[in-house]
């Protein structure tokens, strides 16, 4: 990278690409998704969902809205309120926008009742949720009001929890791989003095050992930071940077025992007696929106193939091969590839290349390529692997984004 150039910053890039933008109509810390924004967070979201049913991992839906009595026995009330929207009053109820997801799993979870050969049984979401952040910290996709999160919850016994942590933090690292990002440390974030904890010290003494437990097991180097705890329980956080080097939490792992108490949760044992589940929080990806925002930094836009808005794009040379770069596109499209034209009348070829710079692959279609049904390929790291047959080249493409990480050819 060129020492004088401006460090990728996500706002910047966001608006010169076309992913995201802002109204003062709409709000501040509210941002809008464009089309090829979309298109990233689509595809981010359908690849969390796949590897989290991978895993073992059944997926549900439920209300951004709650009754104000829920955060009270949650705790959220009590130890969080200054960082939620005030009740709105909907006849002699109030109901607030929630802050978590997590009162309404444990919700779920207590619906129906479970036996210990249910457990572990481990719920996720992609849902939305809301905290009245100040203006003066929000800031493009990392500090916004309206968050879309990604968030699983899993209930389970005592001697299962460490073991359904561990898995968590080894699922983080491969989404982090398949990203083309990197965790800078993890922290096991402890509780300080004077904030606004669940006074148990017990709970925090047996929930602190299980997680060292994990991260000890994982393998992992760790730092131990009094003060960043959740104010239920201790968690471990998976620290990334930006490229000014500032740090932020992306993904988390906690072990709870604050709310399946609070909501009297239970399962049956094999001696038919009830007993009361741990609760496993985890996140791969924490946020969506800052998740993108760290996506589009890291990779200053040019996304992974399989993430990329466009990952191919077909230039014709001249106007004579127009028709079949179009039929390469249609061909592409089929393969469920993301494929665009650019033509002649978008200037010359080398000002379509440059256009292109940030889309993985190039297919230019000159005389001779159209005459031999090929193509020549360019990829966006500059190699050049040649002229192909054009459904070789497909399948190749195909193969290399259902493959996922940050490789363009094999």
């Amino acid at each position: 990278m060129n020492a004088n150039a401006p460090l990728p910053d996500h706002r910047r890039l966001g608006r010169e690409l076309g992913l995201f933008d802002t109204d003062p109509l709409i709000g501040a810390g509210l941002p809008y998704w464009l089309p090829d924004g979309a298109v990233v967070r689509h595809t981010l979201e359908e690849y969390i969902r796949e590897a989290e049913r991978r895993a073992g991992y059944r997926h549900v839906y439920s209300p951004a809205l709650g009754k104000r009595e829920l955060y009270e026995i949650s705790g959220h009330w009590d130890h969080y309120s200054d960082d939620m929207y005030p009740p709105m009053k909907l006849g002699a109820e109030e109901v607030v926008l929630r802050p978590s997801l997590c009162p309404h799993h444990a919700l779920i979870y207590r619906s129906r009742s479970h036996g210990y050969r249910e457990l572990p049984l481990r719920i996720a979401e992609l849902g939305g949720m809301h905290r009245a952040e100040l203006s003066g910290v929000l800031g493009g996709l990392t500090r916004v009001r309206a968050i879309q999160l990604n968030d699983a919850h899993i209930f389970c016994t005592l001697d299962q929890a460490v073991d359904e942590a561990r898995a968590a933090l080894e699922l983080i690292a491969r989404a982090y791989a398949d990203l083309g990002i990197e965790a800078v440390r993890h922290r096991l974030s402890l509780p300080g003095e004077g904030g606004k904890y669940v006074a148990d010290p017990e709970l925090w003494r047996r929930a602190t050992e299980l997680l060292r437990e994990v991260l000890d097991a994982s393998g992992v180097e760790y730092e131990e930071a009094e003060g960043e705890a959740a104010f239920y329980g201790p968690k471990i956080d998976v620290q990334i940077a930006d490229p000014a080097g500032r740090e932020s939490t992306l993904s988390t792992v906690q072990i709870d025992f604050h709310q399946p108490a609070r909501f009297d949760l239970h399962y049956i044992g094999a001696d038919g007696a009830r007993h009361r589940p741990v609760m496993v929080h985890r996140s791969i990806i924490g946020s969506v929106e800052r998740a993108v925002a760290h996506l589009i930094e890291a990779h200053a836009g040019a996304f992974p193939a399989w993430l990329a808005p466009v990952q191919l794009v077909v230039l014709p040379v001249a106007e004579e091969q127009v028709e079949q770069a179009a039929a390469v596109v249609r061909a592409a499209v089929e393969l469920g590839l993301r494929a665009e034209l650019a033509g002649p009348e978008q200037g010359s070829l080398g000002a379509r290349i440059r256009a292109a710079r940030l889309v993985p692959y190039q297919a230019v279609t000159g005389a001779r390529e159209a005459a031999a049904g090929q193509a020549a390929v360019r990829l966006r790291d500059g190699r050049r692997p040649g002229e192909l047959p054009v459904p070789e080249l497909l399948r190749r493409i195909a193969a290399r984004v259902a493959a996922r990480g940050t490789a363009l050819w094999e």
